[in-house]
């Protein structure tokens, strides 16, 4: 009976079930009001001039142009805790809340940088992912949990719920876990409501609102809300694993100190030039951008054939490697890279090799000279490629003849290895001489050493 009276008057009764138990814990917590609904007495504007003003006992922000984003942010700084607010947002506007964020003279001339909870209403629907302001972008896009995706309802009061303690950072919508984030880079910062920044007219005007906004900062793990296997996670932690990694498989491919585990392509031990190991980075060295001319390719010591692969690298400006899997180290005994397939690692804006192949095969995220890297799951976006001096992410997919690249938690390459449109590529590629390229039953693993400097950290695999 109540499920039906809320149906019939449009509130989806899942979001009734996490009001309910949303206003038990607020009984039983020792919550903090952080806006009273009458004053900003404790916030400061921050960066932008978009207009705050106070309507209904909510925290109102009004879209402006022709000025940056906008932040009305706490007074005090922050550590572990758990936010929650109702947040409404005019169709077509971009919206966010920032967490353990901050504002320093020497960074970007006091530019808002952090943590930040996504509001949106655009057709990607990402509201709840938790992005990266003025730092390092995207952090967990909801392109990694479909079910989160459908959490926000546009145009009506959403609940949001952020968890921040230690490294472990996760959000929920109307009751639904939208990301599950481990990520070390902040642990203490100012809360802030923002108000996008506009470029279209007629977005002008338009209105983000918050009520009913409290935190929790006692006695966390006791109401901590549930992790659900729908909410993947992603763990940033620099060559470790999380108990839940280890609980689902992972392990590391390198493990940030040494090069056990790993050989020279064309070798029986690890190059004696042309790599770095410092600080957890494994790094291949400059030299003259020739193809394993200097320290040369490296491979695993094992092969593998159904797995997840995924890797964090950094590229300088114009630089070239890549990722390859499948390999078979005796298959080229001359001059040049060991050969498997490719996950190419580029810069596409500086390096000339982005325009050679076929249609882009050869950007960054492409299965190299044969698939062209695009976004494959947010229409009408790019590949979500961070930049160069900057860590990305690459993540290969591997189920039987089933092969996904993702670049930065966005998929971007898809394709059957057994296929028969697949074996046409090869057929029409330089890869045609090597027979049974690509559909090995096992291979190694390798990374690319392509004369340019590139790192690499965060490697690690899990076996299906």
């Amino acid at each position: 009976m109540i499920q039906t009276i809320f149906l019939r008057i449009g509130i989806p009764f899942i979001v009734f079930l996490f009001l309910l138990s949303f206003t038990a814990s607020a009984q039983e917590a020792e919550w903090e009001t952080l806006f009273d609904g009458s004053s900003f007495d404790n916030f400061t504007q921050l960066n932008g001039s978009a207009e705050y003003r106070i309507e209904d006992g909510a925290m109102v922000g009004i879209s402006k142009r022709k000025t940056p984003n906008s932040f009305m942010a706490t007074k005090k700084l922050y550590t572990d805790f758990i936010l929650e607010f109702e947040v409404k947002v005019d169709n077509g506007l971009n919206s966010g809340v920032q967490f353990r964020s901050n504002s320093f003279p020497n960074f970007k001339k006091g530019r808002v940088h952090g943590y930040q909870c996504e509001i949106e209403t655009s057709p990607r629907k990402w509201a709840g992912g938790i992005y990266d302001e003025a730092r390092n972008g995207w952090l967990y896009p909801l392109t990694l949990n479909p079910k989160g995706q459908q959490a926000f309802i546009t145009g009506q009061w959403n609940q949001y719920r952020i968890e921040a303690i230690g490294n472990e950072i996760r959000s929920y919508v109307n009751g639904i876990q939208c990301a599950n984030l481990v990520d070390p880079t902040t642990a203490k910062g100012f809360i802030a409501f923002q108000v996008h920044s506009i470029g279209k007219p007629e977005d002008e005007g338009k209105k983000v609102r918050w009520k009913n906004i409290r935190l929790l900062t006692k006695d966390l793990e006791k109401y901590r809300n549930p992790v659900y296997d729908y909410a993947p996670e992603v763990s940033n932690l620099k060559n470790t694993l999380t108990k839940n990694e280890i609980r689902k498989g992972w392990r590391l491919l390198w493990d940030g100190e040494s090069t056990q585990g790993w050989r020279g392509a064309k070798l029986n031990s690890f190059p004696s030039k042309g790599w770095e190991i410092n600080d957890g980075v494994l790094k291949v060295l400059a030299s003259d951008g020739t193809e394993a001319r200097n320290g040369g390719d490296i491979v695993t010591l094992e092969e593998f054939s159904n797995f997840e692969l995924s890797v964090d690298f950094m590229i300088t400006p114009g630089a070239n490697s890549g990722i390859k899997y499948f390999v078979d180290t005796e298959l080229n005994k001359g001059s040049g890279s060991a050969i498997g397939l490719e996950f190419q690692v580029l810069d596409d804006r500086r390096h000339p090799d982005a325009k050679e192949g076929k249609n882009g095969n050869r950007t960054v995220g492409s299965l190299y000279d044969l698939i062209r890297a695009e976004n494959l799951t947010t229409g009408g976006r790019g590949k979500n490629f961070k930049g160069t001096n900057t860590w990305n992410n690459a993540r290969i997919v591997v189920k039987g003849g089933k092969v996904e690249h993702w670049l930065n938690h966005v998929k971007v390459v898809e394709y059957d290895r057994f296929s028969q449109a697949f074996l046409a590529l090869i057929e029409k590629s330089k890869y045609e001489i090597w027979e049974n390229f690509g559909r090995l039953p096992k291979g190694l693993i390798l990374l690319q050493d392509h004369g340019d400097e590139v790192a690499y950290k965060n490697i690690k695999l899990r076996e299906f």
